[in-house]
């Protein structure tokens, strides 16, 4: 069984103010695939990534994780293989110290101290924040605390990484250290984001939600050079796509 694998089919889920949030999505991420899920505010990015992690579950529909349905009773193998990381790091982060926030989730899974030790020796080396280790993380940029956050998850040696804006409230520098990260991964990687700069670069492929549905999918590049799909759905092209603003011609190039 491959781990790897996400199939999303007619998910449909609503608030219980009567909100609806999803209305027939259907998915499938494969071994590998980086993803962009892109849409206006409220148009149910973050309630699809709740739901494959099991903090939100179908009120109809279904969310396999390779070949395990996601409900109450599997949430502990589905959460072996998903790691999610949230659009605020301070969610993630609340032990004294970097080390003991990474080290917190292999811990808890009865691992031997040695064995925990090397995972989250290894998760902040593979986001570069090693020398972080001994800080306590109310003490650290904005940038530092979400690699740390995404070095939470990568220590539970998930298959799956599920990610909601992570470029949110980080400084140029620590955005595009953010995006060469992400590049290194080999994980399947699932990225809910307004920055459509950042899904370009990253993302080979890109979902577009409005009011709950799928209304796009289909290569990066060519779902943002249509414009009028993205001007009905309140999106806007990558400022990398977007004509020179001077000369009205071109790209403006790497959004790097």
């Amino acid at each position: 069984m491959t781990h790897h694998r996400i199939e999303v089919t007619d998910l449909a889920f609503s608030y219980p103010d009567g909100t609806v949030a999803l209305d027939g999505v259907s998915l499938l991420a494969t071994h590998g695939e980086a993803i962009a899920l892109v849409g206006a505010n409220g148009a149910g990015k973050s309630t699809l990534l709740s739901h494959l992690v099991g903090l939100h579950h179908p009120q109809r529909g279904e969310v396999v994780i390779g070949e395990v349905p996601v409900t109450r009773e599997t949430l502990a193998d589905v959460r072996r293989s998903v790691g999610m990381v949230f659009q605020d790091p301070d969610d993630q982060l609340f032990m004294p110290t970097v080390f003991e926030d990474v080290a917190f989730g292999p811990a808890n899974l009865n691992l031997p101290p040695g064995t925990v030790d090397a995972r989250a020796t290894e998760a902040l080396e593979q986001v570069g924040a090693l020398a972080l280790r001994d800080r306590p993380p109310y003490r650290l940029s904005g940038g530092e605390k979400r690699a740390v956050a995404i070095a939470t998850v990568l220590a539970m040696c998930p298959s799956v990484l599920v990610l909601d804006e992570p470029s949110s409230n980080l400084d140029p520098r620590a955005r595009r250290r953010l995006i060469a990260m992400l590049r290194g991964f080999g994980h399947t990687r699932i990225i809910a984001t307004h920055d459509l700069d950042l899904a370009l670069d990253v993302c080979e492929r890109t979902v577009v939600l409005a009011d709950g549905r799928v209304v796009a999918d289909g290569p990066t590049r060519e779902i943002f050079a249509d414009e009028p799909l993205l001007e009905r759905c309140g999106l806007e092209q990558p400022l990398s796509l977007q004509g020179c603003p001077v000369c009205g011609t071109g790209s403006r190039g790497s959004s790097e």
